[in-house]
């Protein structure tokens, strides 16, 4: 019962995903990024195919080989919706035959709106149409709008409870990491968590980088 979008930024490499559902903490089991590329796994997860495909990804394999290792890996494909993006903007996904209807999918250049339980199949399609009329944007902001988009399109049938906006960009850790485990507006929280985080973002990264320099709080 989930719905996001995955995107490589052209600007930067830089690799995000947005992701809500009606589960609990979705993101810690849907959610996967790194400094070259990222891997969504939903519908019925399978956790372990977010660190594999990172793994994968790091040993130069591209989306789609690394989607074919995915799948022919985990139990029970045809229960796994599973998206890859690489450091090429390339895109891969699976949706297998089980998963919950209704059923969406979209793709862009470089991004990736997957569905299921959806109120409408077209809801992914105006995800990537919002991301894509955002660029320039930074890439969080621009994925964080898809997913309101995908909310105000109808979003999945049950009431969203979950959210989580990720982003990965030249570090093995991720420079934005925000999650709402549950809650009965969580995009919106999520939104709240954002523009809090937002103006600092940077400051993180300088700490990481040169702390004698970084700003304190």
């Amino acid at each position: 019962m989930t719905y996001s979008i995955s995107a490589r930024c052209p600007e930067t490499g830089a690799f995000g995903i947005a992701i809500t559902s009606s589960s609990i903490a979705v993101p810690a089991r849907c959610a996967w990024v790194g400094p070259l590329g990222l891997v969504v796994s939903q519908n019925v997860t399978d956790p372990s195919l977010g660190p594999t495909g990172l793994a994968l990804l790091r040993q130069g394999l591209g989306a789609g080989a690394v989607l074919n290792n995915l799948t022919l890996g985990t139990p029970q494909p045809a229960w796994r919706q599973v998206g890859v993006i690489d450091r090429y903007g390339q895109v891969a996904w699976h949706s297998g035959e089980q998963a919950l209807p209704i059923v969406g999918i979209a793709q862009g250049a470089g991004c990736l709106a997957l569905g299921n339980l959806l109120v409408d199949e077209k809801v992914p399609s105006v995800m990537i149409a919002k991301f894509e009329a955002t660029a320039g944007q930074p890439l969080a902001e621009r994925l964080l709008s898809a997913l309101e988009a995908g909310l105000d399109a109808g979003g999945e049938t049950d009431d969203e409870h979950a959210a989580g906006l990720h982003v990965a960009h030249m570090f093995d850790w991720p420079v934005v990491d925000l999650r709402v485990d549950w809650h009965d507006a969580p995009i919106g929280e999520l939104r709240a968590l954002w523009e809090r985080y937002r103006p600092q973002q940077k400051d993180y990264v300088a700490r990481a980088m040169n702390p004698g320099a970084a700003p304190s709080f």
